[in-house]
């Protein structure tokens, strides 16, 4: 898969299900749907888990190219799976197996048929009632009366397949209880997702995690390469370090009016402005903050890579780096389909970074995400580097997004109970 496709299959991780097409075609009559044994499904809950979580936080790593790839044991036996750590996103879905029994698996794919504690969601089970007010996950009731979900990306790209009950096995061998899961039979990517936004069915909410946090490490150049990739690191529970962080409170979003272009179950920050070298360009805190129908909202989220800024940022932006190093773009290029077009090619780079000098995204009470000028432009493909910029609007989205590449070397900690996000410089590589 090239550059530019990959940056657009990775956008889609962007938006949370208040951003699934609002009309959403029935599975279709041939669409492959996983047979089992219809259980009854128990849940118990998560005391035990959550238990464990006061007694000592849990650390586990990750892999960054991309994406935030934690590697998860599921079900029991524990069958390892890789997920794509996502605060955008709500249903955490894994990749299984379209036939069943399979011995030994094929692949790394999931195998329900081998662990003693999957069970498969029944349509008559609520979580299969569409339009649930923030949960607009389109299910159906297949053809073995189990619940079939499609969930269809904002790229246009599918995920679809069965929900399911199954436990997720840390390192510490500490369990959680059986979690509504998707277990996809068809999707666009190899690894499955690990949701975790504000929805009442993401990892958080399901194991009733009340904080946690993550270090993206930084690397040499952006993309899909064979690698190695760095390692990160991710804290279910307290952080060690935080009481050096700076936190910053979310914007709470009333659910009881629905905005056409708001997510209500995205980390929304209360952005102030940005600097790029020593100027703070013209943009109205206004632009950052959403209006009336939802346009403009500031979320963070981990399963973008690049930034993504609505039109009238973009354009300040542009207009800045153009000033100060427009000599030097790559005229006519643009990368990953149109949404990003502050391009230089391996003979200009540093001299464009230099010249570009540092970029600074502004909340308020003074925190601020600094991106130094050794990381402003990132290498997207043959020697080209790109500001890890974006129009939003290419994407069809009315949001600003700060992404993970800009949350290199800190700590970035998700505190749900008190509604704040913390930020705390860090060598990732380290922590």
């Amino acid at each position: 898969m090239g550059h530019a496709e990959t940056i657009t299959t990775f956008s889609f991780l962007l938006f949370s299900l208040a951003s699934v097409l609002s009309t959403v075609p029935q599975s279709p009559k041939n669409s492959t749907s996983l047979s089992f044994t219809l259980t009854a499904v128990h849940r118990r809950n998560s005391s035990s888990f959550v238990a464990s979580l006061a007694a000592a936080s849990r650390k586990t790593p990750f892999k960054y190219s991309m994406a935030l790839t934690v590697s998860l044991a599921v079900g029991t036996p524990p069958q390892t799976q890789e997920m794509v750590l996502d605060t955008g996103s709500q249903l955490s879905w894994i990749q299984c197996h379209r036939e069943t029994p399979r011995r030994p698996p094929p692949t790394t794919a999931f195998d329900p048929s081998l662990s003693t504690s999957f069970s498969a969601v029944p349509c008559n089970h609520p979580v299969c009632k569409p339009r649930i007010p923030d949960y607009t996950l389109p299910t159906t009731c297949d053809q073995n009366r189990l619940c079939h979900y499609s969930y269809f990306y904002a790229d246009g790209t599918l995920a679809e397949g069965n929900l399911v009950h199954e436990k997720l096995t840390f390192a510490d061998s500490q369990s959680t209880p059986p979690l509504i899961l998707g277990c996809a039979t068809s999707s666009c990517d190899d690894k499955g997702i690990l949701g975790m936004n504000l929805g009442r069915l993401s990892f958080p909410s399901q194991a009733m995690i009340s904080k946690f946090s993550y270090c993206v490490p930084t690397r040499a150049v952006s993309g899909s390469g064979p690698g190695p990739f760095p390692t990160g690191s991710f804290i279910i529970g307290d952080n060690p370090s935080s009481a050096r962080f700076q936190y910053i409170e979310l914007i709470r979003s009333s659910q009881s009016q629905t905005m056409p272009n708001l997510d209500p179950l995205a980390y929304t920050l209360p952005m102030q402005g940005i600097r790029i070298g020593a100027k703070r360009l013209d943009i109205p805190p206004s632009v950052f903050r959403p209006d009336a129908g939802g346009s403009g909202q500031t979320m963070i989220d981990s399963g973008s890579e690049f930034t993504f800024l609505v039109d009238q940022a973009y354009g300040k932006v542009r207009e800045e780096v153009t000033r100060l190093a427009g000599l030097r773009l790559k005229k006519g290029y643009t990368y990953g389909g149109g949404v990003a077009d502050m391009c230089f090619d391996s003979a200009n780079a540093a001299v464009a970074g230099r010249l570009i000098g540092d970029m600074v995204f502004e909340f308020i009470n003074g925190v601020e995400i600094v991106v130094p000028s050794s990381r402003t432009l990132a290498e997207v493909e043959g020697g080209i580097h790109c500001m890890a910029v974006g129009m939003s609007s290419m994407l069809g989205a009315a949001s600003n997004i700060i992404g993970n590449i800009h949350q290199q070397d800190m700590w970035v900690e998700f505190d749900l109970t008190n509604r704040r996000i913390g930020l705390g410089k860090a060598d990732c590589s380290r922590s």
